[in-house]
C-alpha cells in the first residue's frame, strides 16, 4: 500500500462516440486501435449518446446494435434538434459518473467535445460541473449553427488539447477550422479517412508527451 503508482491518479476523460453508434462501439474501436500504452494512462468513461438512432447507422453489418445519436441536425448541419437536451443529458452524465477531466471525442461526439469548454465558460452549458480541463479530438469539426458558434468559439479555447485529423477524412477541413479557435493544440496526423486511426510512431511519441503533460495537471 501506499506506492506511488497507487497514488497517481489517472486523468478521467468523458469519451462521446459518434453518429448513430453507441459507448461500447466506441470503447471497441478505441481497444482495437489504440495501444496499452496510451490506454493506460487513461481513465475512460464511454457512455450512450442522449438518443436512439432514429434512421440507419453507417455501422450496421459491421458493430452490432443498439446505435445512438447524441442529437439530430438537417442536411446542412446548421440546424440542430433535441440540442438543449443532449448538453443537459450529458451535463447529468458528468454529475452522476464525474467528476471528469477532459472530453474525448470522436465524430459527432468530437464537435460536441470542442464547443463544450466555450458553451461551458459561456454559462450556457454545464454550469453545474466542474470546468472542462483536457480535449481529445477524433475527426472533429466546428458547429456551423451561429447560435451556438456564437457561444461556442466566441473566445479561444484554452484548455489542452490534442486533434487527430485523417489525411483522407471528409471532415479535415473543418477539423482545421477547429484548430484555429484552440490555444496551442496538438496536432497528429494520419493517413486514413474518418476513424480511429492507429498511432505511427511519431504520432505515438506526440501524444504520450500529451498525456505526460495533462497528467502533471492532474496530479
Amino acid at each position: 500500500m501506499g506506492s506511488e503508482a497507487e497514488v497517481v491518479r489517472k486523468p478521467r476523460f468523458l469519451c462521446l462516440h459518434g453518429f448513430r453508434t453507441s459507448g461500447a462501439i466506441l470503447k471497441k474501436q478505441m481497444e482495437t486501435k489504440w495501444p496499452q500504452s496510451v490506454l493506460e494512462k487513461l481513465d475512460l468513461v464511454y457512455p450512450d449518446g442522449s438518443f436512439p438512432a432514429q434512421g440507419k447507422s453507417d455501422v450496421e453489418g459491421i458493430f452490432d446494435p443498439p446505435y445512438y445519436e447524441w442529437f439530430q441536425f438537417n442536411k446542412e448541419f446548421t440546424s440542430y434538434t433535441n440540442f438543449d437536451e443532449c448538453l443537459a443529458y450529458i451535463e447529468d452524465i458528468i454529475i452522476k459518473q464525474g467528476p471528469f477531466d477532459g472530453l474525448l471525442g470522436f465524430s459527432q461526439g468530437a464537435i460536441l467535445s470542442g464547443a463544450l469548454p466555450g458553451l461551458q465558460a459561456k454559462g450556457v452549458a454545464l454550469t453545474k460541473v466542474d470546468k472542462i480541463k483536457f480535449l481529445i479530438i477524433v475527426g472533429g469539426a466546428k458547429f456551423k449553427s451561429e447560435s451556438v458558434a456564437e457561444n461556442a468559439y466566441a473566445s479561444p479555447i484554452q484548455c489542452p488539447s490534442v486533434h487527430f485529423l485523417g489525411e483522407t477524412d471528409f471532415l479535415k477541413p473543418y477539423g482545421l477550422e477547429l484548430l484555429e479557435s484552440c490555444v496551442d493544440p496538438v496536432v497528429i496526423h494520419h493517413p486514413k479517412g474518418h476513424t480511429i486511426p492507429r498511432f505511427d510512431e511519431k504520432g505515438l511519441e506526440t501524444m504520450l508527451k500529451f498525456l505526460e503533460r495533462i497528467q502533471k495537471e492532474v496530479a
